[in-house]
């Protein structure tokens, strides 16, 4: 089998490197077991940081392999062990995290907020000392899949590049927010972070000499720019979701994701943690502990139809729900090959010649 091609179908451009997703899949579940993951964990933030990439968030996908791998053998993030049980009240659990890998912790939790959901209706767990999670979208479908609801939201109190409405200084992360729910057509999947743009996407921009597509962020003089150099050093800050002109609601959603991420964990900025990790809420609803799972469904597909129904601003573009387009990424990309940044092959490349693994090459 093929490796990777190069095509100019299905909106591909000509030119373009396509990877299988089962040869990416292989070289991250090889080289986090080089790193010292067992198979079991190495597969399931392999497969998670794949999904990433899958749904076309690729600041968060594949990129992070070679960061995570280092972060795994220079002993920032934990090969082994289970997080510790701070609070178990059955509907509500709290972990310590212990600096395990996120995607593995995350799937934990979500796995136990689904048992728990099934007894208690709903269940909420929270992770503090986490390592970095990934791209929130990775895990969604799944539980929309099962009939259940979820609701994912991260920080990471290491770290600040989002300035408070008013502000210049940066105080949080982007602090995305991510749902899923069942329809009758298949899932809807959200996935929104509480900042105009991600800092991975401001870094990727910074490292390529790019300027963003828009003025996403503050200088120092508190004037909106689209350089991203404006955020080194910490003298510039991205800007909120809503912008110049409706920042405060942003603002007010992230101070809501600090509340449910480092505030009910109980580990959070005021520790003053220097590492590269994340505070997590997991909340899994089971409907048919509500007005029941029927019920749900067709009113959520009662509502998707008429939003798609919508006259479209565009006549060429119907409206499409939140999931629609990275759903169909999906299912193109394990069709036709998973479309990479450009940044990111020659860094696998290198991980790869590093841990002794073998690279999907070109044929």
């Amino acid at each position: 089998m093929r490796l990777f091609r190069r095509v100019a179908t299905l909106g591909y451009s000509a030119g373009m490197t396509l990877y299988t997703a089962d040869s990416l899949r292989r070289l991250s579940h090889e080289a986090f077991m080089a790193a010292g993951l067992s198979a079991e964990r190495a597969a399931i933030v392999g497969d998670i940081l794949l999904e990433g990439d899958l749904l076309g968030h690729d600041t968060h996908g594949l990129a992070l392999l070679a960061p995570y791998v280092e972060e795994l053998l220079a002993g920032r993030m934990a090969s082994s062990g289970e997080p510790s049980v701070i609070s178990d009240r059955g509907a509500a659990v709290a972990w310590n995290g212990l600096r395990l890998p996120g995607p593995w912790l995350v799937q934990q939790g979500i796995e136990l907020g689904c048992q728990r959901a099934e007894t208690y209706g709903t269940a909420t767990i929270t992770i503090g000392r986490s390592h970095h999670i990934a791209a929130l979208a990775a895990y969604l479908e799944p539980v929309a899949r099962a009939g259940k609801m979820i609701l994912l939201a991260s920080s990471d109190p290491g770290v600040a590049g989002v300035a408070p409405y008013g502000g210049i200084t940066p105080v949080f992360t982007p602090n995305p927010i991510a749902a899923a729910w069942p329809t009758e057509g298949g899932p809807v999947l959200l996935d929104i972070s509480m900042s105009v743009t991600t800092m991975g996407m401001v870094g990727r921009h910074q490292r390529e000499g790019r300027l963003l597509a828009h003025p996403w962020l503050l200088g120092a003089d508190g004037q909106p720019t689209n350089d991203p150099s404006a955020m080194a050093g910490g003298r510039g800050s991205i800007l909120p979701l809503g912008g110049m002109d409706a920042g405060h609601k942003g603002f007010g959603l992230a101070l809501l994701v600090e509340a449910l991420t480092n505030g009910l964990s109980g580990i959070g900025r005021s520790g003053t943690p220097d590492a590269w990790g994340a505070s997590v809420m997991i909340q899994v609803m089971d409907p048919s502990a509500f007005g029941g799972s029927e019920a749900f469904v067709a009113e959520a597909q009662f509502v998707a139809d008429k939003c798609r129904a919508a006259t479209p601003i565009d006549p060429t573009r119907s409206v499409r729900l939140p999931g629609d387009a990275a759903l169909a990424r999906k299912a193109r990309q394990l069709s036709e090959g998973v479309r990479l940044h450009s940044s990111i092959p020659p860094a696998l490349t290198a991980l790869a010649g590093k841990l002794g693994l073998v690279m999907p090459q070109p044929l």
